[in-house]
């Protein structure tokens, strides 16, 4: 039997009277990859907002572990990272920093001080780099001397660092050439192993490229807010894609 780690329950979000989702049922179960499909504005990056807690849903109720968001202890709440499609990076911050800013959940204010200064040891971060083809001729570039592409795997890099259980990834592929995402896919699906840094068992990704998707167990498919298919990978078939495309 599959261990339920998330669930949403009769989801809706509306922005006054437009609705983004509409009534999402959904189950996810520890260990799986699961791939979120659909046009831009279908809701994904919505459902990924109520998913990590950072927006509330407008009705129903989303669960982790069997609780409530807000009955969760900080452990728990420190399982889950997310990559999110604007990267959230810290200007005035080399691109080393910012990767180790993913700590500073976990570490106390001495750390995060030392952290800024530059005078904390980036070896783990380093490495975090190396898996996501950073070279370490920018390491201690400014984040803003950085091309779109290099960004984007830093604010990988700083999701890895954080060792997270559950990973939530909006279109983290984006600005990456074919080679580098597929590189990346295979790295966040757990297609490499042996790692010395730890991957999350469990991801949730949106994306909009069908090339990407055989690292995942389940494909979902959204359209107008609305779950329209929910299979497993192996059985997606292409009148699925046509009622989303």
């Amino acid at each position: 039997m599959m261990n339920t780690l998330l669930e949403l329950k009769d989801i809706s979000y509306k922005v006054g009277n437009n609705l983004i989702l509409n009534k999402i049922n959904l189950k996810i179960h520890t260990g799986e990859k699961v791939a979120l499909l659909g046009k831009s504005g279908a809701g994904k990056t919505t459902l990924i907002s109520i998913l990590n807690s950072s927006i509330k849903p407008t009705t129903g109720k989303v669960k982790f572990f069997n609780k409530e968001f807000k009955q969760l202890d900080l452990n728990h709440k420190k399982k889950l990272t997310t990559i999110w499609q604007d990267l959230r990076l810290i200007e005035g911050l080399s691109a080393e920093q910012n990767v180790n800013c993913g700590l500073l959940g976990k570490r106390n204010f001495l750390f995060a001080f030392k952290n800024l200064l530059n005078l904390s040891s980036f070896n783990e971060a380093h490495q975090c780099m190396k898996l996501c083809e950073l070279n370490h001729n920018i390491y201690s570039k400014n984040i803003a001397k950085i091309s779109g592409g290099q960004k984007q795997r830093v604010a990988i890099a700083r999701s890895l660092i954080q060792g997270s259980d559950i990973l939530l990834a909006d279109e983290p592929f984006n600005n990456l050439d074919p080679k580098l995402s597929t590189t990346i896919g295979n790295l966040l699906t757990l297609k490499k192993k042996n790692l010395k840094i730890k991957i999350p068992d469990t991801v949730i990704i949106s994306l909009h490229r069908l090339d990407l998707l055989s690292g995942f167990d389940r494909i979902i498919g959204l359209k107008n807010g609305e779950i329209i298919f929910n299979v497993e990978r192996l059985k997606l078939k292409k009148f699925h894609l046509s009622r989303i495309y």
